[in-house]
């Protein structure tokens, strides 16, 4: 029992990141925007969150620079794609590695890899904290209680605000939004940066909350699993949610197990998130051909105005 409680409590802090970046991405694509730079977005908000708690020591603090660090690279992305009309995949791609090398090589000139920090510590809901087994899930950080009232905060714009519909007729049929009157460019915009606000916010709690230091490359992947967690989610915000609660059931069950003596391989236990990415895919493709796809319909595709019909 005391095995399962650990587990359980350690779940969060495995599945908040992995939520918080699908949600921006979903934000991004509900948009027509399709963004495969969430690994490097991660890294640049991991890094400002770190070098911002050096500098200022509040976490608040660190957490807004990194979303407004991670929007700020963000940018060079939505120039590519919105304005500049370039391949989306291709943009994409390269906005990671852009991030990787920027984000190391600053981490090494700026001496901040390895350098740990103080941050916000564990905050205990009484009297759920105190209950058998399940209580230590209600003792996390901020952020962690925090991550469902952002989930309904996108849900409830996406859905229910005109900003919100604006922005997923943007995404849907471009061409019939801006018949409407609605700038398509401007909305794709402010989508990109919006969502990379979210996915630096991954990577912040990474760097600032989880391990409480930089490390080149720390986020491991991640941003790429919520790749495919989009997909999985087939775009909706709650799916996307419970499909980081089990990524984080299932990464969080490792060190456990190690912890109770289970003796795993090391390149196995390095493996095990992307087997079962893997696996997630092929469970979404075969229910593709039942004929649930939820993707925007402009998705991936760039707008030019001039070629209206």
């Amino acid at each position: 029992m005391e095995l399962i409680g650990h587990w359980i409590g350690s779940i969060p802090d495995f599945a908040v990141p992995y939520a918080l970046a699908a949600l921006g991405l979903i934000l991004t694509e509900r948009a027509g925007v399709l963004s495969l730079g969430a690994e490097g977005f991660m890294l640049i908000g991991a890094l400002a969150a770190i070098g911002a708690q050096l500098a200022f020591g509040a976490t608040a603090v660190s957490l807004v620079l990194a979303m407004l660090a991670a929007s700020a690279a963000s940018v060079l992305f939505a120039i590519m794609v919105v304005w500049l009309r370039m391949h989306q995949v291709i943009a994409g791609l390269v906005m990671v590695f852009f991030c990787q090398g920027l984000s190391s090589l600053l981490g090494s000139v700026l001496g901040w890899t390895n350098m740990p920090v103080t941050s916000q510590g564990a905050v205990a809901l009484w009297p759920l904290s105190e209950l058998p087994v399940v209580g230590r899930l209600f003792v996390q950080n901020p952020v962690v209680f925090l991550t469902p009232f952002i989930f309904l905060a996108v849900v409830v714009f996406l859905q229910r605000s005109g900003a919100g519909l604006k922005l997923r007729a943007v995404g849907e049929n471009p061409q019939a939004a801006d018949a409407a009157g609605i700038p398509v460019e401007t909305y794709r915009f402010l989508a990109v940066v919006a969502g990379a606000a979210l996915v630096g916010l991954a990577g912040a709690y990474i760097s600032l909350l989880s391990t409480k230091l930089w490390i080149a490359g720390m986020t491991g992947g991640r941003g790429w699993i919520a790749v495919a967690l989009v997909i999985f989610a087939r775009w909706s915000p709650w799916k996307a949610l419970a499909g980081a609660l089990l990524f984080g059931c299932i990464e969080a069950l490792i060190p456990q197990l190690a912890a109770a003596g289970v003796k795993l391989p090391q390149y196995f236990v390095l493996m095990t998130p992307y087997v079962v990415t893997l696996g997630v895919m092929v469970w979404v493709a075969m229910g593709r051909q039942r004929g649930a796809d939820a993707q925007p319909g402009a998705l991936g595709e760039p707008y030019v105005r001039e070629e209206r019909r």
